[in-house]
């Protein structure tokens, strides 16, 4: 069988060594859009607080890894898929045949309709180029401009930050994060953030952005006027499947895939952020752009194309952040769901917080600020569904007894499953 991979991201690279590992003689294509060795795009904020140098954002460390492996590399960008040919099309006219297919592509940027976004010293943070564009014009005291407060725009101002950049950050939202936290929460860290010396303004826009004699500037929404030596662009991202458009591949924000990572076209799978698979927890499709499900899913969709059977096991809907020394965390149904209850702590002078969403006697959902002895134990509560009995009213005084309520509950129920199966001699 021929394999063709588009997309050498971290699903790419996985998907790819095992396939290697299942089908030694096989064929395999790994086709990347960017002239850079395969890497992570998460690595990216650690080389702009000279943590790593470039190579250090490199997936695989050793340059005849892939000549190795026999897996040929390809550099190009994919505009069209043919399913029903069962070919994949680049920009310069040349194809790559393939009898299974995996679309491993990613996200991309999000551009906000302001005018002057594509103006010199305007610049995403989503390549290594950008990176390189960005490290030149943010040294320390630089004026810088981010545009959002997302979970990306979080994870790149940190990284500003650290810099020592005078940094300003403008969020359309209420609150920061708000697609990951609620309003309390949201609030705590715009709070933070300030008391570490970034300005942040949120429930405001940027209206126009323009080259000026000493940078760029920036008019806001409310009615502000300031010039600044960088703008970053963080508005978010959106899954890379607008090259499938006629493709006959069932895509919805992203491919949709069953449990065995395969799209509506049998042989052409999809994993990474821009797969929509099946979260049980909410009972939605979802695209979940965390590195480690891309992992996962490339792992399960490549065992899959060598022939194997494999199931994802779903979705994980959760997203933890160091930020300037403030962890903070959002799991599942963060926002509750309707019917539900919640129970929330405040502590807003330490900056701790902790709110559970309750359906039933299960946690849905949390939002956590500060309180990282928890982490492990939300995730726990929330992907196992663990029942909480009487616990549930107990947390509801006392939510920083999530600890004692897991375990308790969690051992009462593994306990009443193992009776239920019985006992096998």
């Amino acid at each position: 069988m021929r394999h063709v991979i588009i997309g050498n991201g971290p699903a790419g690279v996985i998907a790819a060594e095992t396939i290697r590992k299942h089908r030694p003689s096989d064929p395999i294509v790994l086709i990347g859009d960017e002239p850079e060795p395969p890497y992570s795009r998460m690595a990216i904020p650690y080389l702009l607080t000279g943590g790593i140098d470039e190579s250090g954002t490199y997936l695989r460390k050793d340059p005849e890894h892939w000549k190795r492996l026999e897996v040929q590399m390809v550099t190009g960008r994919v505009s069209a898929v043919e399913a029903a040919g069962r070919s994949a099309t680049l920009a310069d006219g040349s194809k790559h045949a393939f009898d299974a297919c995996l679309i491993a592509t990613g996200s991309v940027p999000l551009q906000p309709p302001i005018p002057g976004i594509d103006a010199p010293g305007v610049h995403p943070c989503w390549t290594l180029q950008d990176a390189r564009a960005i490290m030149k014009r943010a040294a320390k005291g630089a004026r810088v401009l981010q545009i959002g407060a997302g979970f990306i725009g979080c994870i790149i101002l940190d990284a500003l930050a650290l810099r020592g950049v005078q940094l300003t950050v403008v969020e359309m939202g209420d609150r920061m994060v708000p697609r990951m936290m609620g309003p309390q929460a949201g609030g705590m860290i715009k709070a933070w953030c300030e008391s570490r010396g970034v300005r942040v303004f949120t429930s405001t826009k940027v209206k126009a952005l323009e080259p000026s004699s000493t940078g760029i500037r920036a008019e806001l929404s409310d009615g502000r006027s300031e010039e600044f030596d960088l703008v970053i662009q963080a508005t978010g991202v959106k899954p890379n499947v607008a090259f499938l458009a006629g493709s006959g591949i069932k895509c919805d924000s992203g491919v949709l895939v069953d449990e065995g990572m395969q799209s509506s076209v049998p042989g052409i799978f999809a994993a990474g952020d821009c797969a929509e698979a099946y979260d049980a927890a909410s009972g939605q499709t979802v695209v979940s752009a965390i590195q480690p499900n891309a992992v996962d899913q490339a792992y399960v969709a490549a065992v899959n194309m060598a022939g194997g059977q494999a199931r994802a096991r779903g979705v994980t809907q959760i997203n933890v952040l160091d930020m300037l020394g403030l962890v903070w965390a959002s799991f599942g149904r963060w926002q509750g769901v309707p019917g539900g209850e919640h129970a929330e702590l405040v502590d807003a002078d330490a900056f701790r917080y902790l709110r559970l969403e309750v359906d039933g006697d299960r946690v849905v959902g949390a939002n956590s600020l500060g309180m990282t002895d928890h982490v492990g134990v939300l995730r726990g509560l929330v992907e196992q569904g663990v029942h909480l009995g009487h616990w549930k009213e107990l947390l509801k005084d006392n939510p920083s007894r999530v600890m004692q309520a897991y375990l308790a509950a969690a051992q009462s129920q593994s306990d009443w499953q193992t009776r239920s199966r019985g006992t096998v001699r």
